[in-house]
């Protein structure tokens, strides 16, 4: 369960994540988006295409129980987290790209996250509370708005603001690992493996499934490692806070099991298949051809 301090606390990191998401971008950016709209095709395509099925099968081919499995699928659904841009610049990917991916989802998020989540649920027959889902979204946008304000002020202050919503999303995760695990700890000790491989496997396979969909596309080797974590890094505190606004009592404990999860094994799956893209990357590949994405 998360209280009622521990919601506070949330929704303030959620607010100053947001804020940071929004203080790295200004109005040239999404100029610049639009002029090359298939970076932005190729960002809608993985986080609300790509995902949202692997959420699906994996929900369809483990023995899930149906709150384990509402969990998946809205974290399936989520956009991408600005975890993905510091993984990103640290494989030696296209960070250009990467945020141009994560801005995407999350903006484009508010319209679609509700009617995928509509679509898959009525397959599954699960019952999610859009309504509530739509309304936290909508709330979201506004610190990312405020960011972009600061950032068009003062650019220092935009910047302090940008590095203070990173780190803050990397420390969610060390929220999870001392304050939600602890308590649920009978809880993961009982829960079924099956639990435990969809919420690595989102990450893990999403990753996979994006890096093969990029070189498909026949992208330069930077920009498929790009797409590959964009791709397989979801947005897990915004899924967990939406769990927490939109859900009340216990239930909430086995919704929030999978992105609590997920968030925790993302960073080790993520830092794996960084130090594997990292031993992949040549100095011919570094040479980012002028004008692509």
């Amino acid at each position: 369960m998360v209280g009622a301090f521990e919601q506070a606390l949330l929704a303030l990191m959620i607010f100053v994540i947001m804020l940071g998401m929004g203080a790295s971008l200004t109005p040239r950016d999404f100029w610049l988006a639009l002029k090359r709209p298939y970076g932005l095709l190729i960002g809608v395509v993985s986080q609300y295409g790509i995902m949202p099925f692997l959420g699906f099968l994996l929900i369809t081919i483990l023995p899930l129980p149906q709150a384990i499995a509402v969990g998946v699928l809205i974290m399936a659904c989520m956009p991408g987290g600005t975890t993905s841009n510091i993984f990103t610049y640290f494989s030696k990917g296209n960070l250009a790209l990467s945020v141009l991916m994560t801005v995407t989802s999350t903006v484009t998020g508010v319209i679609l996250i509700p009617i995928i989540l509509v679509i898959y649920a009525t397959a599954l027959e699960l019952e999610i509370p859009r309504e509530n889902i739509i309304i936290t979204l909508v709330l979201l946008l506004v610190p990312v708005a405020i960011g972009m304000v600061l950032r068009k002020l003062n650019a220092n202050v935009g910047a302090v603001t940008e590095f203070m919503g990173s780190a803050l999303a990397l420390f969610f995760i060390a929220f999870i690992a001392i304050s939600w695990v602890p308590r649920n700890w009978q809880f993961l000790m009982t829960t079924t493996p099956a639990t435990y491989v969809a919420a690595i496997g989102l990450g893990l396979f999403g990753i996979m499934i994006g890096y093969g969909f990029a070189r498909v596309l026949k992208l330069h080797p930077r920009n498929a490692r790009t797409v590959a974590l964009e791709t397989g890094i979801q947005n897990g505190p915004l899924a967990i806070a939406i769990i927490a606004f939109t859900f009340a009592g216990d239930e909430a404990q086995s919704y929030m099991a999978v992105p609590a999860l997920y968030s925790l094994f993302i960073v080790i799956v993520s830092t794996l298949v960084t130090l594997v893209f990292r031993r992949a990357n040549t100095a011919a590949e570094q040479k980012l051809p002028e004008g692509m994405l």
